[in-house]
């Protein structure tokens, strides 16, 4: 265990590392982060933090020999930077960031453990696509390999007309068939340095666009149906990767069962109602692993939870949503409210 007054590192600007490090603070430690240039609003809410280059191999050694403990907030940290850092204080380890950072070993690593991606094939040329697009099926959706999220390095086809569109193909990407769902949904878990293993409740997640607008409990019957499955799945990724933190996998809930969508090897959006709704935050539970510290209770605590995310310029208008009882606002300090930008969010709690 970390004692008091250690320091944990992490790695990424962004809001999640923001709620981490107040998370952080909370449980009597120092938090330092790392980031390139840009809109860090983790940096007002840590001790210290380094603004440089992935590639500042003096800045992460600085940033490194500071740290007790090292975790992250995105999944797309370079892995040369996770090469460079003390492998024994890195948490989650390098093995997953490897994994989550490539759709097609993830959706592999996930087969292999036996669990059901949607249908998909590798494409690396206009000749792959019209194979898979030929094999698989249309409608389907390319993606990049690699980075991407919310939307972003996808393209809906639905014929040749639109792979037309898409232009060259000058980077990795996969191709996958579409799935006809019930319900979205996402395994939130939280994995000690000893292997403990809590789960909590899993949320029925609704997209607009690409973005996640809104996680709501209960989920449903389509969802609760399939949860058990999928968390026995998700308990296999986690031991496999020997996992340390919150993890989330997210999935379809389809007539055939859970199809494994894709994974975060961090805290998700999808788990911001934690912060209010359950007895302890995935936010919290994952600064607990990190430290090496007993892992807190993940029960949901209210009957009915509504996260919705505050998109580009409803943030404006947000500090209106205070004069609801049940709305517990959080405002992530964003410089500017472009649209499709997650501004911030509000998890509104019915109690009875």
């Amino acid at each position: 265990m970390l004692k008091p007054g250690s320091t944990i590192g992490i790695l990424g600007g962004g809001q999640l590392g923001r709620m981490l490090a107040i998370e952080g603070a909370r449980l009597g430690y120092r938090c330092v982060g790392f980031a390139p240039e840009g809109d860090n609003v983790a940096s007002p809410v840590c001790d210290d933090f380094f603004t440089n280059d992935w590639s500042d191999r003096p800045a992460l050694a600085a940033f490194a020999a500071q740290c007790d403990a090292i975790t992250l907030e995105f999944e797309n940290v370079p892995l040369a930077v996770a090469d460079a850092l003390p492998k024994d204080r890195l948490f989650p380890p390098r093995k997953a960031l490897e994994v989550a950072q490539d759709r097609l070993i993830e959706k592999r690593f996930v087969a292999d453990l036996g669990g059901r991606p949607a249908p998909h094939a590798a494409v690396d040329s206009r000749a792959d696509l019209d194979a898979a697009m030929e094999s698989i099926g249309t409608p389907g959706i390319l993606k990049t390999r690699g980075e991407g999220y919310d939307g972003k390095g996808q393209w809906r086809l639905k014929d040749e007309r639109d792979a037309d569109g898409v232009g060259n193909i000058s980077q990795p990407a996969i191709y996958e068939g579409f799935v006809s769902f019930e319900a979205e949904f996402s395994v939130i878990l939280v994995r000690g340095q000893d292997g403990e293993i809590r789960f909590w409740d899993s949320s029925r997640n609704i997209h607009h666009d690409g973005i996640l607008s809104a996680s709501v409990l209960p989920a449903g019957e389509a969802v609760e149906a399939q949860v058990e499955e999928a968390r026995a799945l998700s308990r296999q990724v986690a031991d496999a990767l020997k996992y340390a933190g919150v993890l989330t996998l997210e999935f379809f809930a389809t007539k055939e069962g859970p199809v494994f969508n894709e994974m975060a090897p961090r805290v998700h959006n999808s788990g911001h109602w934690t912060i209010e709704g359950a007895a302890t935050s995935q936010f919290a539970n994952h600064m607990r692993a990190v430290a090496g510290l007993p892992l807190g209770d993940t029960a949901t605590i209210a009957p009915q939870i509504r996260m919705e995310n505050l998109i580009g310029p409803e943030a404006d208008t947000a500090h209106d949503l205070l004069s609801k009882p049940d709305a517990h606002l959080h405002l992530y300090g964003k410089a500017k409210a472009r649209e499709g930008r997650k501004m911030g969010h509000v998890t509104r709690i019915v109690r009875a």
